[in-house]
């Protein structure tokens, strides 16, 4: 029987400070999440700076509470795997500088690993099932891209955004209505209060690419030129066309590739007119996946199993690994 691989996940690219211990890339021992949203929330968005200080302050306790809560020490740690990109270069420098000082400590081997890939692994600790390919609809506040998943390591991005990510949409949609930071769970709450009922523009590309610019600033302009607009059902219109979006892009990949088996990643895929519509997609023949809400948003664990399977496809880095805040696959 081959041994167990225990893999420590360290995740700091935005505003959660995460540490979790994975056994297996599966089989999730802890995941502690430290998050800064009520830091934020008085400022209507992250501060960068006050993001760095607040990861340097409570990387160590996580640290501590992760291992306790996985009842392993240092010693029982095969891989220390970080973030180091995309992200705040201030944050991830923080998650990934104590990596690199754990793994020289304790001369374990360091894993970098691509935080996309990160969120695309979420759905292997959901669904022990799940393997490769797949394609996955990666939806954040920093990336919206269609990935053709070809197996564990190696990833063909097939469209993209080419201004807004949805995340960031859905914040700025928050902020203009008056709903606050973070904008994506109040714009789907307030939206269950009202009816999608407005007509807003799609932007259309022949390749999969994507464009959320003109239907954020058709919301603007909804809500200055109309003061009695219903918020309620401007929130339900923006969630209803952009969802329709997302799905119109994934039929395209699924003609383009043939694969019929669809995950859902990223912080937006907690959206829950988002999960309805594409569990839809099931009555079709097409497999869906969503991953557990507590892991669509940042958090090490999902790090943890994507730094397994780098390392056990023989990735390993050294500790002049430095952060990429602009990392694509």
């Amino acid at each position: 029987m081959e041994k167990d691989i225990i893999v420590m996940g360290i995740e700091s690219s935005c505003d959660e400070t995460s540490v979790a211990i994975v056994k297996n890339g599966r089989e999730v021992l802890s995941n502690v999440i430290d998050t800064q949203i009520p830091i934020h929330e008085k400022y209507g968005g992250v501060v960068p700076e006050i993001a760095s200080r607040n990861h340097i302050e409570a990387i160590s306790r996580v640290t501590k509470k992760a291992l306790e809560q996985a009842k392993v020490t240092f010693e029982d740690i095969d891989v220390i795997a970080p973030t180091y990109g995309p992200g705040l270069v201030g944050a991830l420098l923080v998650g990934l500088s104590y990596a690199k000082a754990l793994s020289f400590a304790i001369d374990k081997p360091l894993v970098g690993v691509n935080h996309i890939q990160g969120h695309i692994a979420a759905n292997y600790i959901t669904y022990k099932e799940l393997e490769p390919p797949f394609i996955c609809v990666m939806t954040s506040g920093g990336n919206t891209q269609i990935i053709h998943v070809k197996n564990y390591t190696e990833f063909e991005v097939l469209g993209k955004t080419r201004d807004d990510a949805i995340g960031e949409a859905f914040d700025k949609v928050a902020r203009v209505v008056g709903l606050g930071y973070p904008g994506g769970p109040k714009v789907d709450k307030l939206a269950k209060e009202g009816e999608p009922n407005i007509q807003l523009p799609k932007t259309h590309f022949e390749n999969l690419d994507f464009s959320f610019s003109g239907i954020k600033t058709a919301v603007i302009n909804l809500n200055h030129n109309n003061p009695n607009i219903k918020k309620a059902d401007l929130c339900a219109s923006f969630q209803k066309t952009v969802t329709e979006i997302l799905i119109e892009n994934v039929e395209k990949a699924i003609e383009q590739t043939n694969i019929k088996t669809i995950a859902l990643a990223g912080g937006v895929s907690a959206n829950s007119y988002i999960r309805k519509e594409f569990s839809k997609l099931e009555n079709r023949g097409i497999k869906i996946y969503m991953p557990d809400l507590k892991l669509c948003t940042d958090n090490a664990a999902m790090i943890a199993s994507a730094g397994y399977y780098n390392y056990i496809n023989g990735s390993r880095d050294i500790l002049n690994l430095n952060a990429v805040p602009n990392l694509t696959f």
